[in-house]
């Protein structure tokens, strides 16, 4: 099994529409190594290239051209073939967002996202009418 498809078949990693595969998770859980973290929450930090983006629980990010800029990090290192994750708390608001974020930003139709993520990560991903509103305006 290559290292491409073994990394698709891990727990929390979703597909997105171009076929780059994104690993979503809880910041504490143990993990196999990733290339590139997208954190979102406060907690330990990988030994791997990571960037931290401030964005409350149950909330959107605070600052939304930052969080813009590090999906856009995130899903071009998808994109080159990097093992990317994205990291909450929970793993589920927060993380189910980002996911559902980058798949808006990879060119799935906002209004189809949160159903997405939801069948292909977590059933409760995307927590809160303002994250939701946060995906329908995103681009």
């Amino acid at each position: 099994m290559s290292v491409e498809s073994s990394w698709a078949a891990q727990s929390g990693v979703v597909v997105l529409p171009s076929g780059a595969a994104v690993r979503g998770r809880r910041i504490a859980d143990e993990a196999s190594p990733a290339d590139f973290a997208l954190l979102l929450a406060p907690g330990p930090a990988p030994d791997w290239p990571h960037r931290r983006i401030r964005w409350p629980d149950f909330w959107v990010p605070v600052d939304r051209a930052d969080a813009l800029d590090a999906l856009s990090e995130a899903l071009r290192r998808a994109h080159a073939g990097e093992r990317v994750e994205v990291a909450c708390r929970g793993g589920q608001g927060r993380t189910g967002t980002a996911l559902a974020a980058l798949a808006v930003l990879d060119g799935m139709p906002a209004e189809r996202v949160v159903e997405w993520v939801r069948a292909h990560y977590r059933p409760r991903a995307v927590e809160t009418p303002w994250q939701r509103r946060w995906l329908r305006r995103l681009v």
